[in-house]
């Protein structure tokens, strides 16, 4: 059985940070809501509880049942979980003069401590509190103090209990991976045996073992999630999978074609469906972004609907939902961020068992256990497409001509960044296409066009992004030849925004 680190989400924005740290240290962890520990599972080696947007004293504050874990397992708090470990146990928890928020260094910390093995003195870290722990109870003792927090870290005594008022699992902390590691592998003993090839040998298993003989469909998108989620199946089911394919007609330029040529070297048995009218129908002047989405998403049920009634007996739908696509749908607040159209609501009306071997991984893992497949690179580095195409790119309403424009914008953005060596640098990008119009002159004749905006990111899980610096030469280039070569355009902008606050997509 695989042993696991159990993370207890407070509702922090780098919960996901921390499980993505955890793994990289080939061990499996999985997230929960702070009050959902799974209290039966043998398997946990150890506890870590996130930070939180609240202050422990809020009274709408997440407060979990500590009896649970405490004295059962290594447990380590980060932030608002060392601050809650603190104050549940009759510690003082108060708001700081100002917030504590950047770069701090540990002006001291116990280098026999377990946790702090390896580290260098002064070593940096991201503090981001708006309260700090003021006092501990009397059997925890400090273990680190910065300049200006003195109980930037505690331990309890005579237990495998610690807190850290700082982010190990943030690139500012320049040492967090090997405060993390001491935690996961020296304290909770951790084996660190999580890596694809394990992955790929126990998920077939599984899902030998789940769906015998049943036959599956498997909705194919064309990148790399629902890729590998097939060749994964395709490997421990063969003949008894079909992947349906959907072309909704805002997909990229030639995509259609392009994808169902690889599919077809994966050996992989696909259904094309062209649904342009369909959704075209469907969409024409919805305006709003997540009406947008649930009508595609609800397409995708129609059209799947449709086709799996011409196969026999199909018992399963497969579907290449993603670690993120389940956390970020449903934020532990009960927010919804954004829906996703591959998660949730798709099995009711077609009465179908849903099937999604690849739930628990993270987008970098997915490309991981590819390449172990043996998959073609350019399907592995693709980069991130959302489900509803191109008509999240497209701000307003949705029509042929509209989506055409930005077929041919994007090509030469994603050729150009192809042609420049810079795709593989780039964690996602893509063109908008804005619902303004702008004056321009073109040779001798004034026009009123369109207006387009190039969007490129860095990330390494797309919880949190950047916006790629790309070279002004490359940006002169591809902004001539879009105006140039795109009819309907005449002004070519680049977002310069970054996640948080802003998101990837627009829309």
């Amino acid at each position: 059985m695989q042993e696991k680190i159990i993370i207890l989400d407070f509702g922090s924005q780098t919960t996901q940070l921390i499980g993505r740290r955890v793994r990289e240290l080939d061990t499996y962890c999985e997230i929960f809501p702070y009050n959902k520990f799974p209290e039966d599972d043998q398997n946990i080696k150890g506890v870590i509880l996130s930070g939180s947007p609240f202050s422990v004293y809020d009274k709408d504050a997440f407060k979990a049942d500590l009896g649970r874990i405490w004295g059962k397992y290594p447990i380590l708090g980060i932030c608002y979980g060392a601050q809650f470990m603190a104050y549940s146990n009759g510690g003082k928890v108060e708001p700081a003069g100002s917030r504590e928020y950047g770069r701090a260094h540990l002006s001291s910390f116990s280098k026999e401590n377990k946790l702090f093995r390896g580290i260098k003195e002064n070593t940096q870290v991201w503090m981001s509190h708006g309260d700090t722990i003021t006092s501990i109870p009397s059997n925890f003792k400090i273990i680190a103090s910065t300049d200006e927090v003195k109980i930037a870290a505690y331990q309890v005594e005579n237990e495998n209990i610690w807190g850290v008022q700082f982010h190990p699992e943030v690139y500012h902390t320049e040492e967090g991976t090997q405060l993390l590691r001491n935690f996961v592998v020296e304290i909770c003993g951790c084996k660190q045996d999580w890596s694809p090839s394990s992955f790929i040998e126990s998920t077939v298993a599984q899902l030998r073992e789940q769906l015998k003989d049943d036959k599956v469909i498997l909705a194919l998108s064309g990148g790399v999630d629902s890729s590998v989620a097939a060749v994964l199946l395709n490997k421990a089911i063969g003949k008894n999978l079909t992947c349906i394919f959907v072309d909704h007609g805002m997909l990229r330029k030639n995509e259609f074609e392009n994808v169902m040529r690889d599919y077809e070297h994966l050996g992989l048995n696909v259904i094309g469906v062209n649904a342009h009218d369909k959704f075209f129908g469907e969409l024409a002047g919805v305006t709003e972004p997540e009406r947008k989405r649930k009508i595609i998403g609800k397409g995708f049920i129609d059209v799947f609907d449709e086709e799996a009634r011409k196969i026999k007996d199909v018992k399963w739908l497969a579907q290449g939902t993603i670690y993120p696509d389940c956390i970020e749908s449903l934020s532990i607040t009960g927010t919804v961020i954004k829906s996703h159209h591959n998660v949730g609501g798709l099995p009711e009306k077609m009465n179908l068992k849903l099937c999604e071997p690849l739930r628990l991984l993270f987008k970098d893992e997915v490309r991981r256990v590819g390449r172990e497949l043996g998959m073609m690179e350019h399907l592995i580095t693709r980069h991130p497409f959302p489900g509803p195409g191109l008509a999240v790119r497209i701000l307003g309403d949705i029509t042929p001509e509209k989506v055409s424009i930005l077929q041919n914008a994007d090509d030469i953005f994603i050729r150009g960044l192809r042609e420049w060596g810079l795709y593989d640098k780039v964690w996602q990008a893509g063109v908008v296409l804005l619902p303004v119009q702008s004056v321009g002159v073109m040779g001798d004749e004034r026009t009123y066009e369109r207006a387009v905006a190039l969007r490129a990111v860095t990330s390494t899980d797309a919880m949190t992004a950047d916006w790629a610096k790309l070279p002004y030469d490359f940006l002169a280039k591809i902004s001539n030849e879009i105006i140039n070569k795109v009819k309907g355009v005449n002004r070519v902008v680049y977002d310069i925004s970054s996640k948080p606050p802003a998101t990837i997509e627009w829309e």
